[in-house]
């Protein structure tokens, strides 16, 4: 089956233009949708990677009106391909059922993964450097007042971890940490 996924970015525009591009491809399902690519969360991208099938092929005018990053693209690509779906797009020419489209998306994510790793060993050097100029000391611990008290109310049980959390306006991650804190040195 030949599906095809169109999105714009606002109410304003038209999708009149992906859609005269894909019909070429003599498109059986269309999934359409006005809304911003921030993320993979949109209900007629998720309807349409629920609906394909093996053999099936997706279409899509370029690979922005699918994903705004990376390494979002590359997630419904793995997906996709874990399903035995294609994946074409029209302007960048690509399809990840030849040979050819397979090698292009490896290089795309090869090269997310290079920039990926640049970006981490940069913020690691600059944090060593902050460290060494005595700039940079980590985030710092959160005090809590009146912990004791706080914590003997949890213990006895009149109080669950959401509710001690909430009170202290911490998240339950640390809170964790500081019942674990407490725990060991008292």
């Amino acid at each position: 089956m030949n599906i095809a996924y169109v999105r714009v970015s606002t109410v304003e525009q038209n999708e009149a233009r992906q859609v005269e591009a894909l019909n070429k491809h003599n498109i059986d399902k269309w999934f359409t949708e006005k809304v911003s690519a921030k993320d993979t969360k949109r209900i007629q991208l998720q309807a349409m990677l629920e609906f394909a099938r093996e053999g099936d092929s997706i279409y899509v005018h370029d690979f922005s009106r699918l994903a705004r990053s990376t390494k979002d693209l590359l997630d419904i690509v793995e997906m996709l391909n874990a399903k035995g779906v294609n994946l074409v797009s029209n302007k960048e020419n690509l399809d990840t059922s030849t040979p050819t489209g397979k090698l292009m998306l490896t290089m795309i994510g090869a090269i997310n993964e290079f920039e990926r790793t640049n970006l981490l060993e940069r913020q690691r050097e600059g944090i060593a450097i902050a460290k060494l100029q005595g700039k940079f000391k980590g985030r710092q611990a959160k005090e809590i007042q009146g912990f004791d008290e706080q914590y003997k109310r949890y213990k006895n049980r009149e109080i669950n971890k959401v509710q001690l959390a909430t009170e202290l306006n911490i998240t339950r991650p640390t809170l964790d940490k500081l019942i674990k804190e407490h725990e060991t040195n008292n």
